[in-house]
């Protein structure tokens, strides 16, 4: 069975790009600075091009001045690194799979197996945290436990005195 096999394809299709929110201005009119990208991703401008430096980013157009101007297709890129970035995936590792886009519909298998690895890497993850978040439960039903049995005891000391 392979790791995707085991998302059902409803949870699969719930988080296609194709469901997120559109973006602020329509295909064709969408030229946005580095500020605006700035306020509409959370990056900020040093991260953007960073990004664009090590090759994370794909070619960004620039103004007769110049400067930066990203497109929707930027924003969607962004938006998809950063849920990379979410799962932990190492930059490295990013870059490579930024590479493997820009080389065509032949890196296909390998982009698959690098998404993969990642998926197996946040269900691994995901465990660790549910174990940990059991340890973290049963502490805090110990303290409640403890205060509780430490107030009936002052209770029962101040009835008694």
């Amino acid at each position: 069975m392979t790791v995707i096999a085991d998302t059902p394809a409803t949870a699969r299709a719930a988080h296609d790009c194709s469901t997120q929110p559109r973006h602020p201005r329509p295909d064709g009119q969408d030229r946005y600075t580095i500020s605006e990208v700035v306020a509409c991703s959370g990056l900020t401008a040093h991260t953007l091009r960073w990004y664009e430096r090590i090759g994370l980013m794909p070619h960004v157009d620039r103004s007769h001045t110049g400067q930066r101007r990203f497109s929707n297709k930027d924003l969607d890129w962004l938006a998809f690194v950063g849920k990379l970035r979410l799962t932990g995936m190492p930059v490295a590792d990013m870059v490579r799979y930024a590479e493997l886009v820009r080389e065509g519909a032949h890196t296909f298998e390998a982009r698959q197996e690098l998404l993969e690895q990642t998926r197996r890497d946040v269900i691994a993850r995901m465990a660790e945290l549910q174990d940990t978040l059991a340890v973290l439960d049963y502490k805090i039903d110990f303290y409640a436990d403890a205060r509780k049995a430490s107030q009936a005891d002052a209770r029962g000391a101040s009835e008694r005195a």
